[in-house]
């Protein structure tokens, strides 16, 4: 009976991986008349306004592509679905094909390009801390004995463990549910520092109460590209890889970044005031999806 559950149960996954080769997101997207887009509540590159009105750079990013998606497939309409997402479930649902295009702050690399599909790197991020200024942390070495608190799904406490500095650094983990929640495990005293992606940490301290109080200190932990996180499907991947090109070509991609990252932004008309990395130019100039481990190998 054994022997035959197991057997039944190796069919099942051998079909489920079929499945998950054959998504034709395309086709799913034309007949159905709509595109589901994975958003964020609380991260640097796309958040929510309330009321189911999202924004960020890299919702602006995915509106473009989203009407180049439209004229590729000959729609006079083409209705968004927005779909929150969390560090958590954002990998199964494009994985099955639940959400077409996931529109957040995720990192390609290798463990996730398993189960889904990256467009090319809009996005090259530095892992780093934010601290109180008054907390008298400076560098990795700092954070002996503290608590370090980081977001719940998320890679970056297993980035720092990696960290040649870190080796002997022993400290405390807290995570948050979400980036906002993990910002007020910092703001409120119950975290010595918070351990993310600077461009989170950057607009997590541009929206609080005090930005004047925190400062992003210490070594880079590592270099990240982010991207569009899409379901195994190359057709639907070219298209959207053709729809980036020419906002790498035109250099609209600079005016999207310069619109979230160097001018007032809402709610709050705060200015996270992160400037244009080179890596990020690179990435840019020279279109790729590699994964994060070629960036830090």
């Amino acid at each position: 009976m054994k022997k035959h559950l197991l057997v039944a149960i190796g069919a099942l996954m051998i079909a489920g991986g079929a499945h998950a080769q054959d998504l034709d997101i395309l086709g799913k997207i034309k007949s159905s008349g709509t595109i589901v887009e994975g958003v964020r509540e609380s991260s640097g590159l796309s958040y929510t306004l309330g009321n189911g009105k999202y924004a960020g750079f890299h919702y602006d990013v995915c509106a473009h592509v989203i009407s180049d998606i439209q004229k590729h497939l000959g729609l006079e309409k083409l209705t968004i679905k927005y779909q929150p997402v969390t560090s958590q479930n954002r990998v199964p649902l494009v994985s099955n094909g639940t959400v077409d295009i996931e529109c957040g702050s995720t990192t390609n690399n290798e463990a996730r390009a398993r189960d889904v599909a990256f467009a090319n790197t809009t996005f090259v991020e530095e892992v780093r801390i934010a601290v109180k200024k008054d907390s008298g942390i400076k560098s990795i070495e700092d954070l002996t004995g503290k608590t370090i608190a980081t977001t719940t799904g998320t890679t970056s406490v297993q980035t720092l463990r990696k960290h040649k500095a870190a080796e002997n650094v022993k400290f405390r983990e807290v995570y948050g549910k979400d980036h906002a929640d993990s910002f007020l495990l910092l703001e409120t005293g119950r975290a010595d520092a918070f351990i993310m992606d600077g461009s989170i940490l950057a607009a997590n301290i541009a929206k609080s109460r005090n930005p004047g109080n925190y400062a992003i200190v210490g070594e880079v932990l590592a270099v990240e590209p982010i991207a569009i996180m899409l379901p195994k499907d190359p057709a639907f991947k070219k298209v959207v890889d053709d729809s980036l090109k020419s906002l790498f070509e035109t250099g609209e991609l600079e005016k999207i970044y310069d619109k979230w990252f160097l001018k007032p932004i809402p709610p709050a008309g705060v200015v996270i005031n992160l400037p244009l990395s080179q890596s990020t130019k690179d990435a840019w100039a020279n279109p790729n999806d590699k994964p994060a481990e070629a960036y830090n190998n």
